[in-house]
């Protein structure tokens, strides 16, 4: 548990939530030499966000690692849109590991729609953080993906809300919806 000194503004949550998360992988570096991470999978955008540097830049050039963004939601910038087009395309991506580039109207690809699961019609949107190409980043999100979400990012998910279901203090809104125990069907793991 950290405090959080800045509010959460949209487009700025690197402000927020880097500085943690910086201090998080060098006390991992001083701490445990020999788990270097290889590359950080960061609940977030990269190159697709309105200034073209999402948290997922942030964390890598601040860390100097690989660094992927991948959200669960479109971020509508540069003519980027959920409109019936995006969601037409959205559903012809039939088997898990499909995937479609984010192109904007400045004709720049900003990031992947990818099918991550085939028992998830919900896609995840993946871009570039730092010094990873767009297709590598595609690549390793799929191989970490067994649902829809990719498994660094669900297991830090899980964790997270069962550290604070355990804590003594008044219950967080929204955590009783998610089920207790990781055996449990999650939302991660449905259709839809």
């Amino acid at each position: 548990m950290v405090p959080v000194t800045a509010p959460y503004v949209a487009g700025f949550l690197a402000f927020r939530e880097v500085p943690v998360l910086v201090e998080a992988v060098q006390r991992l570096q001083q701490e445990e030499p020999q788990l270097q991470p290889q590359v950080l999978l960061v609940d977030g955008n990269g190159l697709l966000h309105p200034r073209e540097f999402g948290i997922a830049c942030h964390l890598g050039v601040l860390t100097d690692l690989p660094c992927i963004g991948v959200a669960k939601n479109l971020l509508h910038v540069d003519g980027l849109v959920r409109d019936e087009l995006h969601k037409e395309q959205v559903r012809s991506l039939q088997r898990s590991g499909e995937a479609f580039p984010l192109t904007g109207t400045s004709g720049k690809v900003l990031g992947m729609v990818l099918r991550s699961h085939s028992n998830s019609s919900r896609p995840l949107y993946v871009s570039v953080g730092h010094r990873v190409s767009l297709g590598t980043a595609v690549s390793l999100v799929r191989a970490c993906c067994r649902f829809r979400i990719p498994e660094p990012i669900r297991q830090a998910d899980i964790r997270s809300r069962e550290y604070l279901r355990r804590q003594p203090c008044a219950p967080v809104e929204g955590l009783e919806a998610v089920p207790a125990s990781p055996e449990s069907k999650k939302e991660d793991e449905s259709e839809d």
